[in-house]
């Protein structure tokens, strides 16, 4: 076996997938498989979520992926398109766009093939990322119902703060959303996965869950577990030499920390070159054997150092799971300063996947 992997098990996906149909059970799905979904691999987790009604990514050429793999499904390019090229590419694979500017909805009208497209109008409700603000919608809204290029017309928004349950800013989002799309009558997607969890009068028509579907909870105080995901990804590899350090030695590059007793040292084959944080803090948690160890010292390219005091037998071949199946990623990403989201993501390409099913 080849160190580091990640596994990717296609089960945990399925039962994610279903977990969002118990908490939106009226909605449909457009499943987020954009950025190689989520670091766990586009087309095998698009695979594993042939339950959903419809998938999402970020461009045109994740879309394009996914026809390539036999994929039929309706892909929704949640940033559109920002050429004739790519708008020629979205009309032959049957592309649902996402307009969020005048821009795009200029480059529908100038299109003169067949083909009807089926649009999702994005309104910018407080996000200031992408979208209509509300003194344009009613113009956007008129512009893309006349034009001959648009079969089907939907509405989109995205939560900025959702995954603080009750909070202010996700009311007036909601709100804001409800008084320009009301008279509209058409199908919307407001909630993204802490919107499907915390906000049940998000849900509209369509929801599009990312995170959950891959087992990490969006919120601080409430865990994956406790909301039945299951992680889809196990980071792991092995350790390739134990050593013991006296009181007093530094460990690693500039001596960033150092051992405050005699200490027993598991170097584990893995370290920003496959995409375990070099800021990683001192005491982030990893498991040998299934056991928790800290790591210590700074994260080098290809190794970390683990105090493995507590673990008398540790040997050279043990595994160390950096984060999954009995590791959270969301618990381990804190002490990164970061989010789960970009643990998945940062995986680096040597690192082999192992598809599970």
């Amino acid at each position: 076996m080849q160190f580091p992997y990640v596994s990717v098990d296609a089960g945990a996906l399925r039962n994610n997938l279903a977990v969002v149909r118990r908490f939106a059970p009226v909605a449909r799905v457009i499943a987020a498989v954009k950025a190689n979904a989520y670091g766990h691999g586009l087309v095998h987790a698009a695979r594993a979520l042939a339950g959903a009604d419809a998938f999402g990514v970020a461009r045109v050429e994740e879309a394009l992926s996914l026809r390539a793999a036999q994929i039929s499904h309706p892909i929704v390019v949640l940033e559109g398109v920002f050429g004739a090229g790519q708008l020629d590419a979205a009309a032959s694979h049957d592309l649902q766009l996402v307009v969020h500017s005048f821009e795009q909805i200029a480059m529908l009208e100038q299109y003169a093939g067949k083909h009807r497209f089926a649009v999702w109008l994005k309104v910018d409700t407080g996000m200031n990322r992408l979208g209509f603000r509300a003194e344009e919608f009613a113009a956007a809204h008129a512009q893309l119902a006349r034009c001959a290029a648009v079969g089907t017309l939907r509405l989109l928004t995205h939560l900025a703060c959702a995954e603080n349950a009750g909070g202010l800013e996700t009311k007036l989002q909601l709100d804001r959303f409800r008084a320009l799309s009301g008279a509209a009558r058409l199908e919307r997607s407001i909630a993204n996965s802490a919107g499907i969890i915390a906000w049940p009068d998000a849900h509209g028509e369509w929801v599009r869950p990312g995170l959950m579907l891959y087992g990490a909870s969006p919120f601080d105080e409430r865990s994956a577990q406790d909301l039945g995901l299951l992680p889809a990804m196990t980071f792991t590899t092995q350790v390739i030499a134990v050593r013991n350090v006296g009181a007093g030695e530094a460990i690693g590059y500039n001596g960033v920390w150092r051992a405050k007793r005699r200490t027993r040292i598991a170097v584990a084959a893995v370290g920003y070159g496959d995409g375990y944080p070099r800021c990683m803090h001192a005491g982030a948690p990893a498991l040998i054997n299934g056991r928790e160890v800290s790591v210590v010292g700074r994260v080098s390219m290809d190794m970390t150092m683990l105090d493995a005091t507590e673990l008398p037998n540790v040997a050279v071949g043990d595994p160390v799971t950096l984060w999954g199946t009995g590791l959270p990623a969301e618990r381990v990403a804190t002490f990164a300063d970061t989010i789960a989201y970009e643990l998945f993501c940062r995986i680096a390409q040597r690192v082999r996947r192992v598809e599970k099913e």
